[in-house]
């Protein structure tokens, strides 16, 4: 556990707030590619992923919605949660730093951005949202570096935006092309479900099965 001693109230909320937020997740992976023709900017808005958003801006190129809506609910997609993050590096610190990474390399970078000018770790709040940028960590690390959440919520408003014009802008330049393929997967998307669905339950007992006949042997 992130935290020392016994729970608090606190522990237990955070913990089953971010558990909720992890189910609901899973949840809503089987529905993705029903949502993705028909609610793009719905479904860009409950889940913030990129491949959507992209969807949804070459819906925009042919009118379909404002393009204008579609990075707003991009951006807010993506940021609408973060508050969780930053709440547990406020709260469990290092801890849950530990948590989110086993590299002893990022957790040095972490605690010498703590200490070091406080303008270090807004700016990598602002770049959290590229690819390949460990987000959680940033995210915790500047609950723990102690920063408001008032700024933390802007700066990461900003940082989504600018990656969500970014791919919005490619998908909205993709156009019909971009469209054809969502319909392609909308046109089976009841396999795609059912596929996902079928693994979500299989893999876990195949796992069972494997090391039940391991330890047998």
């Amino acid at each position: 556990m992130p935290w020392q001693g016994r729970a608090s109230r606190t522990d237990r909320a955070l913990v089953a707030a971010i558990l909720a937020v992890v189910a609901v997740g899973f949840a809503l992976r089987p529905f993705k590619p029903f949502l993705i023709a028909s609610h793009p900017v719905l479904l860009e808005f409950l889940s913030g992923d990129l491949v959507v958003i992209g969807a949804a801006a070459a819906y925009a190129r042919i009118g379909e919605v404002p393009l204008w809506l579609v990075v707003v609910a991009g951006a807010v997609g993506m940021v609408k949660l973060d508050w969780l993050t930053w709440w547990a590096g406020r709260q469990w610190g290092q801890g849950i730093l530990r948590m989110f990474t086993t590299s002893e390399r990022a957790l040095r970078w972490a605690r010498r951005a703590r200490e070091a000018d406080p303008w270090m770790v807004r700016a990598a709040v602002v770049v959290a949202m590229v690819p390949g940028v460990p987000t959680a960590v940033v995210f915790a690390l500047a609950g723990w570096a102690g920063m408001r959440v008032t700024t933390f919520l802007l700066l990461d408003l900003v940082g989504a935006l600018a990656v969500t014009g970014l791919v919005a802008g490619l998908g909205y330049g993709l156009g019909q092309h971009a469209v054809d393929v969502v319909l392609l997967v909308d046109r089976y998307a009841s396999a795609v479900s059912l596929t996902l669905i079928g693994l979500a339950f299989a893999l876990p007992l195949l796992r069972r099965l494997l090391r039940s006949k391991a330890s047998t042997t």
